[in-house]
């Protein structure tokens, strides 16, 4: 979990399923927390019970029937996770896991995931359907019913077989625990689901699964071992906390689900048909850890697939331009980038060298050598918050102290300020506190370079970018048609998406690519460049965006590329952006799912 902090800063929790305890034992266990440092907290109160009832007795420390019986945490499965509070409020209902408690060991459910449900509505309409009465209307508490439901009709049936050929209720307890059908159960629950999601979940007897969406959209990798199975978000978490190596860690299959017995046997079966594969590039680009191996290989090639543009716009100058980024997640997208821009220095010192090769000096080389890259440590981020992922009413007040500024290392008026952004979703940050404060140091010209393309659609399917008019692409494209005097266009495309509103997800068309249709990239990165331009500012601001050709050059494997091109994945994705795009015009201002 602390390896997979990037994930969630916001709340966080664990729980756990103890095996084969007497009746009148405690054999599940939940802590959550919402305080500044979760996991600290949670751990915390996890240790200090153990040392509470074992306090007086050091040597039941090393009991381990004793502690298993006595003191919560000290399981056999046990299930974690970290919040990042994107949509809703932070109380400790909405932190994962989730229980749905019950007398009967096998109809216990403990439930975790990093997903969302574009369908949120109609599957909460099937829960009614169904005969239940769900206290809540949101997506998790939906797919915990719905795998609840059919947990229950399966009990049900193998309790009826059972019954059947006079087994006593005891044995049949037994029968259900080693026969008990996951693959069935999460096949039947994820029918209707529209979504991106991998979850986790317990049940009260012994057995676990994790389940991924049919597109593989959200990552999950496994590694099993004599001693442990381990499921994660991320690869290099399990290598790190598990001294394991790269290719001991598999992939959990879209479509399908890990599903470990309780007698620690394991297997990956398919619950659901596998569709297009469209894993989530911007896990890739922004979300998770760069130090998996194939990741931090792809930022590297982010950025040296933008170094062109970017030598283009400083008319090839390194004597006057300095180097740098922010964030932190952009450090190895600016490697790369770094790399190419030390070849073109490289080539450039060598031709002229080769022309002037008859008469060379030591001052005509020193002169040469002084087109050396200038790479300087520019903004420095002051707190660990990431303001992307901050709640929408705390976020303006953080961007404006989030960095500071190195002074004293560019010339005033002369030089050029390339920093690389990873990814520019809101333009916030740049506008109210970035090209404020680098404007400080006086260049002459701001350039920010995003490794990303321009983030033009919502996400709704686990990263959660869920409202237009947070984009500042999508600002700028708005802007470019008022400017060019194609404002009808807008109309066109609300009256479009007002006119399919109330048809099924599977026939709703994404009217919005209508917006930027107009406009090249080019000219849609040149208002934005306007757009974060804060009054008062004195440098020339510009903005360049990654290509869609040079991302998928970049991650090839990972096509999921919906909010930058609008291509969504499943049917529900046209659904949000289409809402998204009515609440924009109507002036509503909440998220379309």
């Amino acid at each position: 979990m602390q390896k997979q902090h990037n994930r969630g800063q916001d709340g966080a929790g664990i729980a756990e399923v103890k095996f084969d305890l007497e009746p009148g034992k405690k054999y599940i266990s939940r802590i959550r927390s919402n305080k500044p440092t979760p996991i600290k907290d949670l751990f915390n109160r996890a240790y200090d019970n153990i040392h509470k009832r074992t306090e007086g007795n050091p040597q039941r420390l090393s009991d381990v029937n004793w502690l298993k019986e006595n003191v919560e945490f000290t399981g056999e499965l046990f299930l974690g996770h970290l919040r990042y509070g994107t949509f809703g409020g932070n109380n400790i209902s909405h932190l994962h896991p989730l229980v749905r408690a019950n007398n009967w060991k096998t109809r216990n459910l403990v439930l975790a995931g990093n997903f969302n449900m574009t369908n949120t509505s109609e599957l909460f309409k099937q829960l009614v359907d169904l005969g239940q009465y769900p206290v809540e209307t949101s997506d998790t508490i939906t797919v915990l019913e719905k795998i609840g439901h059919f947990l229950d009709e399966e009990n049900q049936k193998l309790y009826s077989e059972y019954k059947q050929k006079g087994l006593s209720k005891k044995e049949i307890t037994n029968h259900i625990v080693e026969n008990i059908d996951l693959q069935t159960i999460l096949s039947d629950s994820a029918k209707r689901w529209d979504g991106g999601y991998v979850i986790g979940g317990l049940v009260g007897h012994g057995d676990a699964f994790i389940m991924r969406d049919p597109n593989g959209i959200r990552p999950a990798f496994y590694y099993a071992d004599d001693e442990v199975i381990v499921a994660a978000s991320e690869r290099p978490v399990i290598q790190t906390a598990f001294d394991t190596r790269f290719n001991e860690i598999k992939e959990i299959p879209p479509g399908h689900a890990l599903i470990i017995k309780k007698d620690g046997s394991l297997n990956t079966s398919r619950f659901i048909e596998q569709k297009p594969l469209k894993a989530c590039s911007f896990e890739r680009i922004y979300f998770s850890r760069g130090t998996d191996k194939d990741i931090y290989k792809e930022r590297k090639a982010l950025g040296s697939l933008l170094t062109p543009k970017i030598l283009e716009e400083i008319n090839y100058d390194l004597k006057n331009t300095v180097f740098s980024y922010i964030p932190n997640t952009a450090s190895v997208a600016f490697q790369g980038m770094m790399d190419q821009i030390h070849l073109f220095s490289t080539e450039m010192i060598k031709e002229k060298i080769l022309k002037h090769k008859d008469d060379i000096s030591a001052d005509m080389l020193d002169s040469f050598f002084k087109s050396n890259p200038r790479t300087e440590s520019i903004a420095v981020k002051d707190a660990k918050l990431r303001t992307f992922i901050t709640e929408d009413n705390q976020r303006n007040d953080l961007v404006g102290h989030v960095y500071d500024v190195t002074y004293g290392i560019v010339k005033n008026g002369v030089d050029t300020l390339v920093v690389l952004d990873d990814s520019i979703v809101r333009g916030t940050t740049l506008k109210q506190s970035i090209i404020q404060i680098l404007d400080r140091l006086h260049p002459k010209k701001i350039i920010i370079a995003s490794s990303a393309p321009q983030i033009r659609y919502p996400d709704c399917y686990g990263i959660d970018m869920a409202k237009l008019s947070d984009f500042v692409a999508f600002n700028a494209a708005i802007e470019l048609l008022k400017d060019t005097k194609q404002d009808h266009i807008i109309n066109d495309v609300y009256n479009k998406s007002k006119a399919q509103e109330k048809l099924p997800m599977e026939e709703i068309t994404n009217f919005v690519k209508d917006i930027y249709k107009p406009f090249t990239a080019s000219q849609i990165s040149e208002k934005v460049g306007q757009l974060v331009k804060a009054k008062g500012v004195e440098a020339d601001v510009k903005v360049i965006y990654q290509s869609i050709e040079n991302l998928h050059i970049a991650i090839p494997n990972h096509t999921g590329d919906w909010y930058f091109t609008g291509n969504y994945p499943t049917p529900g994705g046209n659904k949000v952006v289409n809402q998204s795009f009515i609440n924009y015009i109507e002036g509503i201002n909440s998220r379309a799912y």
